[in-house]
């Protein structure tokens, strides 16, 4: 499958094969002269608008961390939340009730490692990585969050795994019990999780239904669906057909409609819970506990093991990204736009010129 176009390949560039010889390196860590970076940050909660690029003192590792130069970060439906502050219950996460915490957006990111703390030793300058580290939608990042990237992908292609891959992976893994011969449902699957849920649930030997709208509809089959479902003219609840784990990416289907097509003993684990995130939550626990119907909720992190997992699939070419578009580091209000949409195809990423 051609999971990135022509068009985003040429502008992204080709990727750059682990295996250089890496600098000499003594143990402290490595800095380069310049003290700046480029950054998208904004002071308040509101629209996409509201963020801008501008230059903002550069980060130093801790003992254990990495200092990463960043190639590419990828957007996720949480970091258009964090932008306008939703939900409110959740503001003291994202820094204060009335004011977000200082600081760049993102978290997915893939780069070379530029220096390292003097208690890191899994990692050397010149390492390419992929991972999760706040702040990612900027020139440079630190965190701890880091493995080596496919040599197979690019930068781009691994910055659209961190979040997206692991939630995809836990939710499958973790809290559906995905067994070899299952049926399995993916709302949502034309997305960032879904088209990562779809792969994965293949490669555990499930029968996989993917639900989307109608233009996603081939590409779903070319990433390895078993069945496709255009909700434009097909209601999955109505026809008949049951389920033994179903996984809600959409968050929009009523929880009372997806149980007629959970099967007697299947489950339900909510990834995605729409813009009514807590009451969602809510409301799948109590009918969790008074119908006797396994309704789960996912609360997913990027973890260093699901990463190396994500990892050994990618280079087995069984897991491939869907990019929809990539955007340069100064269009990030676009690309955050763009995800805010829900209408996304795979991941929206976000390139920095190396």
């Amino acid at each position: 499958m051609n999971a990135i176009s022509h068009e985003t390949q040429e502008q992204l560039g080709p990727a750059t094969v682990g295996g250089l010889a890496k600098p000499a390196f003594d143990g402290a860590v490595r800095l380069s002269q310049r003290a700046t970076m480029k950054a998208a940050v904004r002071d308040r909660y509101g629209a996409p608008d509201l963020l801008y690029v501008r230059e903002i003192p550069r980060p130093q590792p801790a003992a254990d961390e990495v200092l990463l130069r960043v190639r590419a970060s990828s957007v996720n439906a949480a970091d258009w939340r964090i932008m306008r502050g939703r939900p409110l219950l959740a503001r003291p996460m994202f820094g204060g009730i009335l004011r977000p915490a200082a600081g760049p957006l993102g978290s997915d990111v893939a780069g070379v490692v530029e220096a390292v703390g003097n208690e890191v030793t899994d990692l050397m300058p010149g390492d390419e990585v992929f991972g999760n580290a706040d702040g990612a939608f900027a020139e440079y990042v630190t965190g701890r969050a880091f493995v080596p990237k496919p040599a197979n992908l690019s930068f781009a292609e691994a910055a659209a795994i961190p979040l997206a891959g692991c939630t995809a992976l836990q939710a499958l893994r973790d809290k559906g019990g995905v067994q070899a011969g299952q049926r399995v449902l993916v709302t949502g699957a034309g997305g960032g999780v879904g088209t990562f849920a779809v792969q994965l649930a293949k490669a555990f030997g499930a029968h996989v239904t993917a639900v989307s709208r109608t233009e996603n509809l081939d590409m779903l089959r070319a990433i390895g669906a078993d069945a496709v479902i255009d909700y434009t003219r097909e209601d999955f609840t109505r026809s008949g057909r049951q389920f033994d784990l179903i996984l809600d990416v959409s968050g929009t289907v009523s929880l009372r409609a997806i149980r007629r097509a959970m099967g007697p003993d299947g489950a339900l684990v909510i990834v995605g819970a729409g813009k009514d995130v807590m009451r969602r939550m809510a409301a799948a626990s109590v009918r969790s506990r008074l119908l006797g119907q396994r309704m789960v909720v996912l609360v997913s992190s990027v973890l260093k093991p699901d990463l190396a997992t994500l990892k050994k699939l990618a280079q087995e070419n069984t897991l491939r990204p869907v990019i929809d578009t990539a955007y340069p580091l100064d269009e990030t209000i676009a690309a955050l736009r763009h995800v805010e949409t829900g209408r996304t195809r795979g991941k929206v990423v976000v390139t920095v010129a190396g």
